[in-house]
C-alpha cells in the first residue's frame, strides 16, 4: 500500500476501520463507512490514521479523542474468522 494508505487502498485490502470514542463516559464506536468517504473525499484522500483523527469527533458525545483501529473486513475475506471443518482446535472442540 505505499507510503500510505488511501481510502481507496484500504477499499482494495479489504479493510475496516473502526473509530472509538475515548471518553470514558461515552466508549461509543462506529465502523466508518470507507465507500461513502471515497465518494465524498476522493479515492486518493490520505487514510493513515493522522489524517483520519482531527476530521473525526464522536456522534454520541462530540468529543475530538478518537482512536481508530484497522483490520481484514471479516465479511469480505474468505474463511475469516469460521472454523474449517477438522482443521481447528476450535472446530475439533465443536464436533465438526
Amino acid at each position: 500500500m505505499g507510503k500510505g494508505w488511501t481510502l481507496q487502498s484500504l477499499i482494495d485490502g479489504k479493510m475496516t476501520v473502526t473509530a472509538s470514542c475515548r471518553k470514558a463516559s461515552c466508549n461509543h464506536s462506529k465502523v466508518l463507512p470507507l465507500e461513502e468517504l471515497r465518494d465524498r473525499l476522493g479515492p486518493d484522500t490520505p487514510a493513515m490514521e493522522w489524517d483520519l483523527r482531527p476530521k473525526l469527533k464522536c456522534e454520541v458525545c462530540g468529543s475530538k479523542d478518537v482512536g481508530l483501529i484497522y483490520a481484514p473486513d471479516s465479511n469480505k475475506v474468505p474463511g475469516m474468522g469460521k472454523a474449517i471443518p477438522g482443521k481447528s482446535l476450535y472446530a475439533k472442540a465443536k464436533g465438526e
